[in-house]
């Protein structure tokens, strides 16, 4: 079935919503991230995992889920690769045997020391624009987290 051309000139048109334009583009990241991080057997998601790791040693899980807006039980199958593949180790907390603290181990660190996304940064094509693109994004996701927290309570 097609579309009459005043249908079309009035319908919604894809190419209008940030929503799909950023959707599109984390798309367009996994794949440009992909070849890199099979190279070095990663996932993307144990990749950022490990990129967060490297600012603090001893996050607890529930802290690491919150910087990388992960659930547990979403990131703890994650965490359990990475330490069997020896990038990661993950120990209780003798203070609080509930909670598992997770560091990098030293071939984590190794691992990251080749700074993985630098060639992306390149690839983006946006130049001395970059960090502002970043920091508008940041800007975004933080706005709509704020202005959606309640209203998810509410429903």
């Amino acid at each position: 079935m097609t579309r009459s051309p005043k249908a079309e000139a009035e319908g919604p048109k894809l190419s209008k919503y940030l929503c799909f334009a950023v959707y599109s583009a984390n798309l367009a990241f996994g794949r440009a991230y992909k070849p890199i991080l099979d190279a070095v057997g990663l996932t993307y998601t144990q990749y950022i995992a490990m990129v967060a790791l490297s600012e603090q040693d001893e996050q607890t899980v529930s802290e690491l889920g919150e910087k990388l807006f992960l659930e547990s039980n979403t990131l703890t199958p994650i965490l359990k690769k990475l330490e069997q593949t020896g990038k990661i180790s993950r120990t209780r907390d003798p203070a609080d045997e509930r909670q598992v603290r997770v560091s990098l181990t030293a071939a984590g660190r190794r691992l990251l020391k080749n700074d993985l996304g630098r060639a992306l940064v390149e690839s983006c094509g946006l130049g001395d624009e970059f960090s502002a693109v970043q920091t508008n994004v940041v800007r975004l996701r933080d706005n709509l987290l704020r202005n959606t927290r309640g209203k998810q309570d509410e429903t």
